[in-house]
């Protein structure tokens, strides 16, 4: 594929990883394919969860704590190499649209016909077809269309939105896999793995605290001021 050429020989000339900055070596190997046989540990699947957890968030206690990475599972990286992140923006940056799942594939987009990699919009679009979102809470309707508009490899969420709902969250009440599964003539296959609830513990501890006063997420604590959580001293 020529968006995965692409990336491999592009990723000589970027020595350093660094959040939304790709590195994915080069020459990598075809999987098999992990729709029949998923080759990937889950130790590995969680890893990046907890990625989405702290490398996606700006600190701990972010009181929309939803968080995405992509990553590149085809590289010669057992681990996965990571392309860029995304976080929830709506009240960062004013847009309701601006879930993270939404935020990384903008940052991704915005990347892949950058200089560093200097793809044409159409190769930007190819090169979904390899790599795989985390997102540390299932997607909703809106994220999981983009997650299947964008052809992703793979597809790996955390907490559940029936779980979401149970903690006081406002959701659409339809579950990611649902709208994912739905296609119609689309001009990319449903993803070849789709995970739910993996690193859901770790995750749940970010939304579980905002409207049942739960325990503040490991470094931070309550303000004496207001009963939010903010990040320790």
């Amino acid at each position: 594929m020529k968006s995965q050429s692409l990336l491999s020989s592009l990723s000589r000339l970027l020595p350093t990883i660094t959040a939304c900055t790709p590195s994915i070596p080069a020459s990598p190997p075809t999987l098999p394919n992990p729709h029949n046989d998923d080759t990937i540990p889950l130790s590995t699947r969680e890893y990046w969860i907890h990625q989405a957890n702290t490398l996606a968030l700006s600190h701990p206690c972010p009181f929309a704590a939803f968080g995405t990475v992509i990553v590149n599972h085809t590289s010669a990286n057992p681990q996965g190499t990571l392309i860029c992140t995304g976080s929830n923006g709506n009240s960062r940056i004013g847009n309701p649209t601006l879930h993270g799942e939404i935020a990384a594939i903008n940052n991704c987009s915005s990347l892949f016909v950058s200089s560093a990699y200097n793809m044409t919009p159409a190769e930007s679009l190819a090169a979904f077809k390899d790599l795989t979102l985390y997102t540390n809470a299932e997607s909703c309707p809106m994220c999981a269309a983009a997650v299947r508009w964008a052809g992703f490899r793979e597809y790996v969420y955390g907490v559940p939105i029936k779980e979401l709902i149970e903690l006081g969250w406002g959701q659409l009440d339809i579950g990611s896999e649902e709208v994912i599964g739905s296609g119609v003539g689309m001009r990319d296959k449903d993803p070849e793995v789709v995970l739910g609830g993996v690193g859901r513990e770790q995750s749940k501890v970010l939304f579980g605290w905002q409207f049942v006063s739960g325990e503040c997420p490991r470094g931070c604590e309550r303000g004496r001021v207001e009963e939010r959580c903010l990040p320790g001293g």
